[in-house]
């Protein structure tokens, strides 16, 4: 028999009832009834329990053991008796009645319980997270992230595509975000810099005549944590496809994608495959994001017509002020009672808007201040264009829509929520397409990128030429793309831009001259002028895939060992001060931190 074990605690059934057997695991929990002590032995696989009998001689040594010390123990497989057979679990159907007892390992006093998996401090959980692990739900999220990573493998090589791996000691690259960089002990004063992607590298690698590539891939960059953000670095499926048109890449991570939600979804629907396709104007019209989660079946429209020169002065003036204003209506089927408006215009005042205005249907006309103002007819346009019926809703904002979508996205969520329109149990999937190629750079009054700089233009070097002023170039489309799901982005593509008479041209719209685009992207840039082919591809993000999956709402419940929200390490003590060696081996002196003096 072997030194630790001859099954796992989740092996043994009642097929095995009369065997000798030998286990190993932790002491998850211990209960005394009527003299009969019982164990719960738990190792990775599952949970078994341990019966020890008092005139064991060991009967007392079992009884001082503390939960979470790890023991050996062997025994007979006996079955259990009927009213105490326990359909929840795999083994429950039988009992060990062990015959010798071993402790392998002593568990100090626990600074958080394993048992029942209470809710505890953050800190204590980053700080002990080896305790924090063996919890069942986390030990079964990270089970189905490692499950749901192999699943994507095996879909990307079923299509073709070859895991390659790209550096990670690097240059900075053109991200967004933060670099983390890293001194150079060979050449002093210079820095390689952490990947934000592989993107550069995996363009590189078509240009080198390979035709798909994948990996799953670490990036790092420097930015704050969020429920759906890790801090400092996170992993994403990165792949890339040589002559191919934006439906090709489609169908490889459609495919893909939709076979692992359909694996992993239990019980919950999926979207179907293809997923439809929405145009960012259209997403940012009806949902006021680029991100919608299409679960809440409420769409948004512009009412602003049934507002001009109407009793309603407010709106009005909103409207003359600028051509660029509108009045946008959320509707909210059975909304329809004063306390939910009331409720949801305080909510607006507490996200920074000065309120939305609100109409409540009822049999005959509409009612409500608003309704009140604009009178019975246009009222009943409102209606009629909304499709409202007696007691349902709607809520209005006006002004520059950007500086309300925001807010109105977020309502539009919360009325789903609040009126159980939304369909919580399914997985609604869809593609972001068409996104602007430049936006306004407000703070700097120019055109700038609106999301990739290496996104292939949507009429390519005709259309730049032929664009004249802001608003044309504004205007503009990129073959840029975004997949999400429930409300998140879970990843972002495009075809890119493989010519470097069409780069010069793109990053000339947004300021950057030639002498930039050679300096910055030269690695690039030189070699799409050996020959490049037409080539595009995505990135997911793999903890947002499992964060969805595992039905949680925040990334570190699928991380193993993330950081906290102020990217400390708390188990390992990172960032941690460099000693005086590494710091003269890399040719670094640490300046003292200014602090700002109060006036």
């Amino acid at each position: 028999m072997h030194a630790y074990r001859s099954h796992h605690c989740g092996a043994l059934r009642q097929s095995e009832v009369g065997e000798a057997v030998r286990l190993s695991g932790w002491v998850h929990r211990k209960r005394d009834h009527g003299g009969l002590l019982f164990i719960d032995l738990r190792d990775h696989h599952g949970l078994t329990q341990l019966v020890v009998e008092p005139e064991m001689g060991f009967f007392a040594d079992v009884e001082a053991v503390r939960q979470e010390s790890v023991i050996r123990v062997e025994g007979k497989v006996v079955a259990r008796d009927a009213e105490v057979i326990n359909p929840n679990l795999p083994t429950g159907e039988i009992e060990i009645r062990i015959s010798s007892f071993e402790v392998l390992s002593t568990a100090d006093e626990l600074p958080l319980p394993v048992f029942g998996e209470p809710d505890y401090p953050e800190d204590i959980r980053m700080t002990y997270r080896y305790l924090d692990l063996r919890r069942e739900t986390l030990h079964a999220n990270i089970m189905l992230r490692a499950a749901v990573t192999t699943e994507i493998r095996r879909g990307m090589e079923r299509q073709g595509f070859t895991d390659f791996q790209t550096p990670i000691l690097t240059a900075s690259s053109p991200e967004g975000a933060r670099d983390f960089l890293v001194p150079s002990r060979l050449h002093p004063g210079k820095f390689y810099a952490l990947p934000q992607a592989p993107q550069i590298f995996k363009q590189l690698i078509m240009v080198s005549g390979f035709d798909r590539y994948y990996q799953i891939a670490p990036c790092f960059r420097d930015e704050d944590a969020r429920a759906d953000r890790s801090a400092g670095e996170f992993y994403q499926l990165d792949m890339e496809m040589s002559f191919v048109e934006r439906e090709d890449v489609f169908e490889a991570v459609g495919t893909m994608t939709h076979d692992v939600f359909a694996k992993f979804a239990g019980e919950r629907s999926v979207s179907s495959y293809p997923f439809i396709k929405i145009p960012f104007d259209e997403s940012m019209q009806k949902y006021g994001t680029d991100k919608p989660d299409l679960r809440c079946p409420i769409v948004m429209q512009t009412v602003s017509d049934h507002f001009r020169g109407a009793g309603f002065k407010v709106f009005t003036s909103i409207l003359d002020a600028d051509p660029a204003h509108e009045i946008r209506a959320i509707p909210a089927p059975g909304g329809g009672s004063r306390a939910f408006c009331d409720r949801m215009n305080s909510w607006a005042q507490k996200q920074g808007l000065p309120g939305m205005g609100y109409m409540i249907f009822a049999e005959g006309e509409a009612k409500g201040p608003l309704a009140k103002n604009i009178g019975p007819e246009r009222s009943a346009a409102v209606r009629e264009q909304l499709g409202m019926k007696a007691g349902d809703a709607a809520f209005f904002l006006a002004g520059k829509p950007e500086d309300f979508l925001a807010v109105a996205a977020k309502a539009r969520v919360l009325i789903g929520e609040e009126m159980e329109l939304t369909d919580k149990d399914s997985f609604a999937l869809a593609w972001i397409i068409d996104f602007p190629m430049y936006e306004w750079d407000e703070e700097n009054k120019k055109v700038e990128f609106g999301h990739n700089p290496f996104s292939m233009p949507q009429g390519g070097l005709d259309a730049l030429n032929a664009a004249k002023t802001d608003a044309d170039y504004l205007a503009l489309k990129a073959f840029q793309y975004d997949l999400v799901c429930n409300g998140y982005e879970l990843g972002s593509g495009a075809i890119r831009n493989h010519r470097p008479d069409i780069m010069y041209k793109a990053f000339e719209i947004a300021g950057y001259g030639a002498e930039v685009v050679e300096d910055k992207f030269g690695g690039m840039l030189n070699a799409f002028k050996y020959g490049a082919p037409p080539h595009g591809g995505c990135a997911l993000g793999l903890e947002r895939i499992v964060m969805l999956l595992a039905d949680q709402e925040n990334i570190r419940e699928v991380t193993m060992f993330p950081m906290n929200q102020q990217a400390e390490d708390l188990l390992l003590g990172a960032p941690a001060e460099p000693n005086p060696q590494q710091l003269k081996e890399t040719h670094i002196r640490v300046a003292p931190q200014i602090t700002e003096k109060k006036a």
